[in-house]
């Protein structure tokens, strides 16, 4: 599933595309991937709206529209990729590509007829693209943003020590810190060197802030990569790989030997998620 730096890639990246431009209609090839609403229903909450914002919150892209360009949002198309969605925007008069499942009809300003489309292309059909007048009514409960002003060291210290949690299905946790996924806990976890099992409350603050430090870090980088394709299906709304997966310390890397120790790395379950780290640059808390 795209996590946090894959989400944000694919956000800045068609946001140039699609801002300013008109919602003129949709096509609507897998009706679940757009809630179940039809296309008149579709065009209640979007129709004629101009795309003011392209954002991100956790792993969900938000695009919200307004009357004219310079208003704030006030309706939103919030999109969450799951595990095989991708955004691409496409001429109007191309033909839809494989496993398209949704698409947003785009005009200028004051065309009628559509120029472009916003499709969403997911093989697995596990993606949703929501149309809503409010999108915390269609997410979930979201902590704090790893790169937002709102995720201190002290902050994530704190709410480290008040629970009783392993480390990894904690951070896995959206509603603790909101975006983060699988790779990037791992390799977080790698460079504060704090093991995966080790429990919350047992963190003190220099761990902490070396924690903080090092998600902050990870994510950043990954995003300056435009995320990490290790399979077929991440691919960026201009249909290049993400090249971050070159720099992975441990995850997906399971067998191999440390790239600072030399020691092999291990693979174990957590929580019915593949986790890996170093034992001996992450050692478990006794």
């Amino acid at each position: 599933m795209p996590e946090l730096p894959e989400v944000e890639t694919v956000a800045r990246l068609i946001a140039p595309d699609v801002l300013g431009r008109r919602v003129v209609g949709f096509e609507v090839d897998w009706r679940k991937t757009a809630g179940g609403l039809s296309d008149a229903q579709l065009m209640d909450v979007l129709g004629g709206l101009t795309c003011v914002s392209v954002t991100r919150r956790a792993k969900y892209i938000l695009l919200g529209f307004a009357r004219k360009r310079n208003q704030t949002a006030t309706a939103w198309l919030v999109v969450h990729l799951r595990m095989t969605g991708r955004l691409v925007v496409e001429r109007a008069a191309d033909a839809p590509g494989a496993h398209r499942r949704f698409a947003v009809l785009l005009a200028g300003p004051r065309a009628t007829k559509p120029t472009d489309r916003l499709d969403f292309i997911d093989p697995r059909k596990f993606g949703r693209c929501l149309a809503t007048l409010d999108p915390a009514a269609v997410m979930p409960a979201l902590g704090p943003e790893p790169l937002g002003d709102d995720f201190t060291a002290s902050g994530l210290g704190a709410a480290l020590r008040a629970r009783r949690r392993q480390l990894k299905p904690l951070l896995l946790d959206q509603s603790f810190v909101a975006g983060l996924g699988n790779i990037y806990v791992d390799e977080a976890l790698f460079r504060s060197g704090l093991h995966p099992l080790s429990l919350a409350s047992s963190v003190s603050a220099p761990k902490a802030a070396r924690l903080f430090d090092a998600i902050r870090t990870v994510l950043a980088e990954a995003i300056e990569r435009e995320g990490s394709s290790f399979d077929t299906f991440y691919r960026t709304p201009t249909g290049q790989p993400g090249s971050y997966q070159h720099q992975f310390q441990v995850y997906g890397r399971g067998g191999e030997p440390c790239r600072v120790c030399g020691a092999g790395i291990r693979k174990i379950v957590v929580g019915q998620r593949g986790t890996h780290f170093c034992a001996r640059c992450q050692q478990r808390a006794r």
